[in-house]
């Protein structure tokens, strides 16, 4: 087993500024009113990437822009819908992987344009669950990627609500981490993940993981999504 230290590292104080960064991204999306009926889903996507070139200086995402409406918002990643236009009482996900220097930001929340009770509920679980898986993995020094995968959708099916992904999460770093190393099962927050996350990497430095909670409703009708760093800022 590797070395482990109570002390953060330059890394992980970097990629909380990163993650800072993304949130005031989201916080202009909001005070901008990007996320709103009539618009596309296309159309925010480039209004977003607009913002982010013009406002925070950047200029790559590690990942597409992932803009997803209504029943949009139960799909997978992968998964490549139509455009479509925001609805009246619709729920919206964004999954943004904006760069930062060279350093990965990975951040994701849903909103609720309407008054719908049990929208506004699955938005309000999935920064609950979000909450307790974290303390979950801070209070166990040999949680495993497996564990926590399990516990995520648990924590899912106690609420009303089932989990939506293949993952619950995956190592973040300095851009570009490669597909090999990002598929690899060791780096990911899924079923076949026994290594102990905690668990320094191969050269004893500290492993940095996103959480991932995407929520199904039971009815088939939408969803909804949330991801941040999996360890909180140093003194929070």
């Amino acid at each position: 087993m590797s070395r482990s230290s109570s002390v953060p590292s330059t890394t992980e104080a970097a990629l909380h500024a990163a993650q800072a960064r993304a949130a005031a991204l989201f916080h202009a999306i909001e005070d901008q009113r990007l996320v709103r009926p009539g618009a596309s889903e296309e159309g925010i996507s480039r209004a977003i990437f607009d913002l982010a070139a013009s406002e925070f200086g950047v200029k790559k995402h590690w990942h597409r822009r992932v803009i997803r409406s209504g029943p949009h918002t139960r799909m997978l990643f992968r998964e490549l819908p139509p455009d479509r236009t925001i609805e009246e009482d619709d729920i919206v996900s964004l999954d943004l992987g904006v760069v930062f220097g060279e350093l990965e930001a990975d951040f994701g929340r849903s909103y609720v344009l309407g008054d719908d009770p049990e929208k506004r509920r699955l938005v309000s679980d999935l920064a609950t669950i979000f909450q307790e898986c974290r303390r979950l993995y801070l209070a166990s020094p040999h949680i495993t990627g497996r564990e926590l995968f399990a516990h995520v959708c648990d924590a899912s099916r106690e609420r009303g609500w089932s989990f939506g992904g293949e993952h619950a999460g995956h190592l973040i770093g300095a851009f570009p981490l490669s597909r090999e190393e990002r598929d690899h099962p060791s780096n990911r927050i899924r079923p076949d993940n026994e290594w102990p996350m905690h668990a320094h990497g191969p050269q004893g430095e500290p492993r940095h993981w996103i959480l991932e909670v995407h929520l199904l409703d039971p009815t088939g009708a939408f969803g909804g999504f949330y991801e941040e760093l999996l360890r909180p800022p140093p003194g929070a």
